[in-house]
């Protein structure tokens, strides 16, 4: 795995909570060059580490990452549980201790887009550098549901979190239609949870039901770590793309 790939695994790690170890052997063949490890923000080993540094290869703690980013949103959080209260050997049994209940967690959901929606997608959109208005995004989102291809977003206590657009063509080349995930967007408090993986599960559904055989993913080539991520989503890497502003 070269660097970049381990860069964006380390970065993979960050969101979860935990480090990327690297072995600093740099002389190929020899024991432990190229191996990882994992380990929580205290240093306690997590996953391919032993006394002596990293053991484990990169795609085991490529495969352990995925596996924890696509359970549940919730799973991957670290909730120490509470010792019981020891009983007194002089003054009978202690007292129960009252832990408060902990709060439900966030309700999540997906839905399609409306057009009241505009203030928190301008905010989303932002976040990917491009520069919209909210009387604009409102126009285009009553448009695109015109078509039935209004965009997809994710919200969690109704609180909007999260952003996936779609469309589809028919070419020319192609037997069926062409899917397309156009944008995808998580807000920065949002992510490690799962959303963005549920969001992309969502779009490919709906484009499947309108008859498209495959689905096709545009990213800027700076966003490395996001290019990691369509890759664990099963997302392969076919083409150049290529603008010109009219």
């Amino acid at each position: 795995m070269s660097d970049p790939d381990l860069d964006a695994l380390a970065e993979s790690a960050r969101n979860r909570g935990l480090k990327l170890v690297r072995s600093r052997v740099r002389t190929p063949g020899k024991r432990r060059h190229g191996k990882v490890g994992l380990t929580d923000a205290s240093g306690k080993p997590v996953l391919g580490m032993d006394a002596k540094g990293p053991t484990a290869k990169p795609e085991e703690v490529e495969e352990y990452l995925r596996n924890l980013g696509a359970s549940d949103w919730g799973a991957s959080l670290d909730v120490p549980v509470e010792k019981r209260a020891r009983r007194s050997p002089s003054h009978g049994r202690a007292a129960p201790k009252r832990t408060p209940k902990p709060p439900p967690p966030p309700k999540f959901a997906i839905r399609a887009a409306k057009p009241a929606d505009a203030e928190a997608l301008v905010e989303l959109i932002a976040l990917l550098d491009h520069r919209t208005d909210e009387a604009g995004v409102r126009k285009r989102i009553s448009a695109l549901a015109r078509d039935k291809l209004a965009p997809l977003v994710a919200t969690l206590d109704k609180q909007l979190v999260g952003l996936c657009g779609i469309d589809d063509m028919t070419a020319i080349h192609r037997d069926a239609p062409v899917g397309r995930i156009n944008i995808l967007v998580v807000a920065e408090t949002a992510r490690g949870q799962g959303i963005g993986r549920k969001l992309v599960a969502a779009a490919e559904e709906a484009l499947h039901k309108r008859g498209c055989g495959l689905v096709e993913v545009t990213s800027n080539d700076r966003l490395t770590e996001a290019h990691a991520f369509y890759r664990h989503m099963g997302y392969e890497r076919t083409s150049l793309r290529f603008c010109k502003e009219l």
